[in-house]
């Protein structure tokens, strides 16, 4: 028996038949065996198997009612229904109820073989749907976030492509914004894993009341609130990699849990008895120092170590400086396109005064910055410093104000000023007016003033306000 094998369970009175399946069946999969309705549904719902072979005619319950309650249990179990009696109205209810197929006795049993192979292969569609439907409103990964020829960036991509290459743990660090999630997909897509799911989850997100849930599943009837089965990430990871970011804000409870997962490569369900086999790859990421996380009893010092097989770096955008004017160009183009400016470029000045600025934020915040002023910059123009925001021209308690009169410092303050409050309240020009403490009708003449491109006309905001 290996690892991965599906089990399947036959559910007969008829014990030639069941022990012409088990023979045939147990060669590739793990047999498991009920000879009425009741034991059937009580393996159904202890075991979860993939498949089950049931017979309509049970001595206790009626074959459709057993397949209406494993359908109850646990939607995803694919059904193959035989009887020896060729009713159609009986054929009907069973593919109505969910039946994967209908077969007739006596049948071939290669065709048998067949039909079961097509059934497992549906629920590992079923299984890779919901992985669809699980990442498709995640923010998807910016691969601006890996541009830059810089030593230290070239550095990272060395043990990137060594790391694809395996399926050794690996931990990443470094500031918010500097990539670190875009460097975990690039070693998953790159991988022997890529055709497989990447499953991410950001841990600093889930309430901790849900952590538990939310990674490892539960069963029906684990609670009050788990009216059906779930299937946590870890599982929905098999075979893939699993991307724990900010792991470091999971409690000693969870963390003790994924040490064990990692040491026995199984995991069980809150609820279940029957531990499920998983084999994934752990990429884990953390903007927070873990030895010293270690050293204060807030992480565990062998969960540490199993994770920290690699550890990966990533530089704060200070600390590659030489890659901002390909990021920022990067960025431009991208926003360009985006809303159909035509903007001539970042001018000597204005790019001097991005690769002075500290960027807290990293490359995240140069992204946001480049956005604010392609939408604010006139068409046919380049982006120079006094298209930039005021905080960027404020470098070390020194104004840089080359170019600048005081009027136009002012102009360029209001401006901003404005831009960000409008943002804040989604471009709503009543909302924004009584923030500024203003008539409305003073924001519309500054607006004017300062000429700044309201992201929806001012007619159709009235439209809205007047309905």
């Amino acid at each position: 028996m290996t690892q991965n094998q599906a089990s399947i369970l036959i559910i007969d009175d008829e014990e030639s038949i069941v022990e012409g399946f088990r023979l045939f069946l147990a060669r590739e999969y793990v047999v498991l065996v009920a000879a009425n309705g009741e034991d059937g549904l009580k393996q159904v719902n202890e075991k979860r198997p993939v498949v089950v072979l049931l017979d309509v005619m049970l001595p206790d319950i009626n074959g459709i009612d057993v397949l209406r309650k494993i359908k109850n249990i646990d939607e995803n179990i694919e059904v193959i229904m035989f009887t020896g009696v060729n009713d159609m109205r009986t054929a009907v209810d069973a593919l109505q109820f969910g039946a994967f197929d209908y077969c007739l006795k006596p049948f071939n049993i290669n065709e048998l073989a067949i039909v079961i192979k097509k059934a497992i292969e549906s629920q590992g569609m079923k299984k890779e749907i919901r992985y669809r439907r699980l990442i498709e409103n995640e923010q998807s990964a910016h691969i601006s976030s890996l541009i830059g020829e810089s030593i230290k960036m070239r550095q990272i991509y060395e043990i990137m492509d060594i790391m694809s290459k395996s399926d050794t743990t690996v931990l990443i660090t470094g500031e918010t914004g500097t990539g670190k999630g875009l460097v975990a997909r690039a070693i998953h897509f790159n991988g022997t894993r890529s055709n497989k799911p990447f499953v991410v989850v950001n841990c600093n997100s889930i309430p901790e009341s849900l952590v538990e849930s939310e990674l490892f599943g539960y069963e029906k009837d684990a609670f009050p609130e788990a009216t059906t089965q779930r299937i946590g990430k870890f599982e929905l990871a098999h075979q893939g990699t699993i991307f724990l970011d900010e792991i470091s804000s999971l409690n000693l409870t969870v963390q003790a849990r994924i040490l064990k997962i990692l040491q026995e490569k199984e995991i069980t369900k809150i609820g279940g008895t029957l531990p499920v086999k998983i084999d994934i790859r752990v990429i884990s990421a953390t903007t927070t120092d873990l030895r010293e996380a270690v050293k204060k009893g807030q992480f565990r010092e062998e969960l540490y170590y199993r994770l920290n097989v690699v550890p990966i770096r990533m530089p704060s955008l200070r600390e590659r400086k030489e890659d901002i004017p390909c990021l920022a160009n990067y960025f431009l183009n991208l926003y360009k396109q985006k809303f159909n400016k035509d903007i001539k470029g970042i001018s000597e000045h204005a790019m001097k005064i991005l690769e002075d600025y500290y960027w807290s934020g990293n490359v995240g915040e140069l992204q946001n910055i480049i956005e604010r002023v392609v939408i604010l910059a006139k068409d046919g123009e380049s982006i120079t410093h006094q298209n930039l925001p005021i905080d960027l021209l404020i470098l070390k308690g020194k104004i840089e104000s080359e170019g600048l009169t005081l009027r136009e410092a002012r102009h360029q303050f209001e401006k901003q000023f404005i831009v960000h409050v409008l943002e804040r309240v989604k471009w709503n020009q009543i909302k924004a007016s009584k923030l500024l403490d203003i008539h409305r009708n003073t924001l519309l003449l500054k607006i004017q003033q300062l000429e700044i491109n309201l992201k929806q006309p001012v007619d159709e905001q009235l439209e809205e306000e007047e309905e």
